[in-house]
Order: C-alpha cells, then sequence, then structure tokens
C-alpha cells in the first residue's frame, strides 16, 4: 500500500510540470496561427485602449473652465 501511494505521488510531481509547460505551448501556438489565418481574411487587430487627445476642437468640454 505504501508503495503503491509513493509511487502515485512521485507519478503525479513528475507529469504535472511536463504536462503544464505543453499546455501552455500548444496554447500560445494555437493562438499566433489563429491570428495568422485571421491576418490573411483581412481582419486586423486593435487595441481597445487608445489615448485621446487634448485639442479644443476634438473636445468640447475641455473649453469649459473648471471652478
Amino acid at each position: 500500500m505504501k508503495i503503491s501511494r509513493l509511487l502515485l505521488i512521485s507519478l503525479l510531481v513528475l507529469v504535472i510540470p511536463v504536462l503544464s509547460g505543453c499546455w501552455i505551448l500548444a496554447a500560445g501556438g494555437a493562438g499566433a496561427y489563429g491570428g495568422y489565418k485571421a491576418k490573411e481574411e483581412g481582419y486586423t487587430l486593435q487595441n481597445p485602449i487608445k489615448k485621446e487627445k487634448q485639442d479644443s476642437e476634438d473636445n468640447p468640454a475641455s473649453d469649459q473652465k473648471k471652478d
């Protein structure tokens, strides 16, 4: 009983780090391939965070004086 439990624990300790690395690489590769194929079809990616310029023409709220 102790030997089988020891073997099971040692197997888990050795296998889990190996699988975690493989899954991370596989997911990264799948994401890269998906992005490549989307680019071939004409899709583009945008960063949803954009910095707005502080021009008074573009932003009428900036013309108001703050008290």
